[in-house]
């Protein structure tokens, strides 16, 4: 439903807009058809938490990737497993190869192929794990090189001592390497959660009803642009402010409890 028409819309407003010039009379039955008409603020709302779902949900994959693949990737140049570990150099010639395509390759391509191709998803649900799946995916190949570069951030001497009170491999870059690599490389990570917030807006190709497939609703529907693809923008533009501010924060916190 469209809603009311220019003149059905102004028979129901204040005098007062009357008086307004056209131009900001057309502005304001625009936001009342973008926002108001048949509770479209529900559309941006239901979309936003969809958005904010899949950010989270490929965070979380894209952090658990490129942690395996930057732990495989730091032991094979330590060569703490061996030179001769094959297992290790396959392993590292797929993580190699894993970053070669997903870093050469456009997200938009990544999530075509994903959508169309390979998982093909028929309801909601599943758009949305394939969007979560394809996203994280792709976060991971970045995620990966910036906990590489904290890894090797963390002086060799913590590795020699891990290992002189007893601990393998594992349990030194566990406890000891990754929780110090993880401070360093906090601003980077956080860059990479805003940027996959931006990169969301991505997912409306594969149907998923996103916030900024919401928008393109609003527009097929009311056939006005303007207000609904600014307001997109403002979205997202609040969206990175507050995650913008929350990892100031955090980060404050956490170089307060180290001063301790």
């Amino acid at each position: 439903m469209n809603g009311l028409t220019m003149d059905q819309w102004l028979q129901t407003v204040p005098a007062w807009i009357y008086d307004l010039p056209s131009g900001l009379r057309t502005l304001l039955y625009q936001l009342y058809q973008t926002f108001i008409a048949a509770d479209r603020w529900k559309w941006f709302a239901n979309g936003l938490k969809i958005t904010f779902a899949v950010t989270i949900g490929a965070l979380i994959l894209g952090v658990i990737i490129g942690m395996v693949i930057a732990v495989i990737r730091t032991a094979h140049d330590s060569r703490r497993a061996g030179k001769g570990s094959i297992i290790l150099n396959i392993l590292n010639a797929v993580c190699k190869l894993y970053l070669t395509i997903i870093r050469g390759t456009p997200m938009m391509v990544q999530l075509l192929i994903m959508g169309f191709v390979i998982m093909v998803p028929k309801d909601d649900t599943a758009r949305m794990v394939c969007g979560i799946v394809t996203l994280g995916i792709n976060s991971g190949a970045y995620v990966a090189e910036i906990v590489r570069g904290g890894l090797m951030s963390v002086g060799a001497g913590q590795m020699e001592a891990g290992r002189s009170l007893g601990l393998n491999y594992g349990q030194t870059m566990w406890l000891i390497i990754i929780p110090q690599a993880i401070k360093n490389i906090l601003p980077a990570l956080g860059n990479e959660m805003i940027t996959l917030f931006k990169d969301t807006s991505l997912v409306s190709v594969i149907a998923l009803r996103d916030v900024t497939k919401q928008a393109q609703n609003i527009v097929s529907t009311t056939y006005q642009p303007y207000v609904p693809y600014i307001s997109l923008a403002v979205i997202y533009l609040l969206g990175v402010i507050i995650m913008t501010k929350l990892l100031g924060i955090f980060e404050r916190r956490l170089r307060e409890s180290d001063r301790r």
